[in-house]
């Protein structure tokens, strides 16, 4: 009998190597690697000029400019929605622009928001300093208060406003607003 126990050692150590050589074998399984995620490129800094030069990039095309920063919670909350309206306006025509009002020292804030949020639309950040001139720059009767979003026709002028915070409804509005004047402009849509 102790010549039929020999066999039945070396019968799993038999099948354990051909199990190894087909790739069966049960060694632990490396988890696939998720694909990087490419970093969010910081936005470029503008200052009032910078500001003026974007309008005039985009004239003949309607502008919503949001201006919004890491640290204000209704701007957080507002922010998502701004996307989901920029991608349900963009084949229309219109141009969405985010400008943040956060510091320098913020910047690690600002790279992980726009990670969460993924936006469609450009961001920018104010140059640091001059956030009076600035403001009044953009709209002599604004006072930098934020959440601001600013409508812009087609000829780059200010058609509305809306700041603090405001429901989807009055987005909606002003988002079709700023479209329907471009179309009665006369100026082509591009």
């Amino acid at each position: 009998m102790s010549g039929n126990r020999a066999p039945l050692r070396i019968a799993p150590r038999i099948l354990l190597c051909a199990a190894a050589a087909l790739g069966l074998a049960a060694a632990p399984q490396s988890k696939p690697k998720a694909p990087a995620k490419a970093p969010v490129a910081d936005p470029a800094v503008i200052d009032q000029q910078g500001f003026r030069e974007l309008l005039e990039r985009y004239r003949g095309k309607p502008v919503v400019v949001s201006f919004w920063a890491t640290w204000c919670e209704p701007c957080r909350e507002e922010y998502p929605m701004l996307n989901e309206l920029a991608r349900q306006y963009a084949p229309q025509g219109l141009v969405v622009l985010g400008i943040s009002l956060d510091e320098d020292s913020e910047i690690t804030l600002v790279r992980h928001f726009l990670a969460r949020y993924k936006p469609v639309f450009p961001n920018y950040r104010k140059r640091p300093g001059s956030e009076e001139a600035f403001a009044h720059g953009v709209n002599p009767k604004w006072n930098g208060a934020i959440p601001a979003t600013f409508f812009y026709s087609r000829d780059a002028r200010q058609q509305t406003q809306l700041i603090g915070e405001h429901t989807r409804a009055e987005f909606e509005r002003a988002f079709r607003a700023v479209l329907e004047a471009g179309a009665k402009s006369g100026l082509p849509a591009h």
